[in-house]
């Protein structure tokens, strides 16, 4: 993913720091804690001292998505007669797509389907199977268990009389996909008339639940955490909050014979409001993905440019206070920087005072 334009704080004070004669500067003034002096110890410019949020972030291009995307492939060998609908939102007992003009239905559970199933199996894909009937209202009579008996054989033709399908009572590998419940088609990767055998990938489905993912570089590690805050504007405009779940594979990574993964970390963010957040949204356009890594609420601020490393052996810093025709040198606390502001805090510091800045 492009990357956009980065906003992160610079650390530390020292920042904004040049040596001088060997005592360190980083704004102007007379480098000590309750000096004061008149016209000509003025600062070449002034600026006040406001309360606001100071916010830590990094600004990235992202890309609207459904969580939990992975591959269907075919079971057995055919002929798409019926190719999946892009975009479309699938439930139980619908058609993923047509393979040999039959349809592969959708039938919910976390056990794939690996065999072919009839009258003597057991196992917990024997379960899944009977669920779905059930749920699709072919089970009137069918007790929910593990066992595939006459009275599951009996439901199956029901189901396959439904689907104008031949009515064996055995359920083949082909017939069905388990997934772990509803799916979005998020790319169809089998055309119509296309010739597909085992394991040929046909479409690509991820949950209903909106995401976005973004690429942060490999040293950002701390806002992959789980729970990091985020501010994404969708391709509309549109900005909403959200959360981020974790780390996915980036596409093309090494893993998959493509780039280098260590070219990135690939976040995932859930977004507040879940499916209406994104209703409407174009997912081939970029999203705006502002990762927030801290936050002060209400916090005292100056420029930067306004604070004075003090002399002494007492060190730290202060602000250069003027008023009128005079100025007095006032020692301040330092704390986080964001967008070129820096938080400060002290007895005799409060809002509205003016500050001396350094020439720019």
């Amino acid at each position: 993913m492009k990357r956009r334009t980065t906003h992160l704080a610079l650390g530390a004070v020292a920042v904004a720091a040049a040596v001088t004669g060997g005592v360190l500067f980083l704004g102007n003034g007379r480098g000590d804690a309750g000096a004061s002096g008149r016209d000509g110890d003025l600062p070449p410019a002034t600026a006040t001292v406001r309360r606001t949020d100071l916010v830590q972030s990094k600004t990235v291009d992202g890309k609207l998505d459904f969580a939990q995307r992975r591959t269907v492939k075919s079971a057995v060998e055919g002929t798409v007669t019926v190719a999946a609908s892009e975009g479309k939102t699938l439930t139980l007992g619908q058609a993923l797509y047509e393979l040999n003009d039959k349809p592969v239905t959708l039938l919910y559970g976390p056990v794939p389907m690996f065999r072919e199933m009839k009258v003597g199996d057991r196992g917990s894909d024997v379960l899944e199977l009977e669920r779905g009937l059930r749920d699709l209202g072919y089970g009137a009579h069918l007790y929910v268990d593990t066992r595939y008996d006459t009275d599951t054989e009996a439901a199956v033709k029901r189901w396959q009389k439904s689907l104008n399908r031949e009515t064996t009572g055995r359920v083949g590998r082909g017939d069905v996909v388990f997934q772990p419940g509803p799916v979005k088609v998020v790319s169809a990767d089998a055309a119509l008339a296309d010739q597909v055998g085992p394991d040929t990938p046909v479409l690509t489905v991820g949950s209903t639940k909106p995401v976005v993912r973004a690429q942060l570089d490999q040293t950002d590690g701390p806002l992959t955490a789980r729970g990091t805050k985020v501010e994404v504007t969708l391709p509309s405009g549109k900005t909403v909050a959200g959360d981020v779940t974790g780390t996915v594979r980036p596409e093309g990574s090494a893993a998959e014979g493509g780039a280098d993964a260590q070219d990135g970390i690939i976040v995932e963010v859930a977004l507040d409001g879940g499916v209406k957040a994104a209703s409407g949204e174009d997912t081939k356009v970029s999203a705006s993905v502002k990762f927030v890594s801290e936050a002060r609420k209400g916090v005292l601020v100056v420029p930067v440019e306004a604070v004075v490393a003090l002399r002494g052996v007492n060190g730290g810093y202060g602000l250069q206070v003027v008023r009128g025709t005079t100025s007095t040198m006032v020692r301040v606390e330092t704390g986080m920087t964001a967008d070129g502001l820096i938080e400060v805090s002290g007895p005799d510091v409060r809002e509205g005072l003016k500050v001396g800045v350094a020439k720019s």
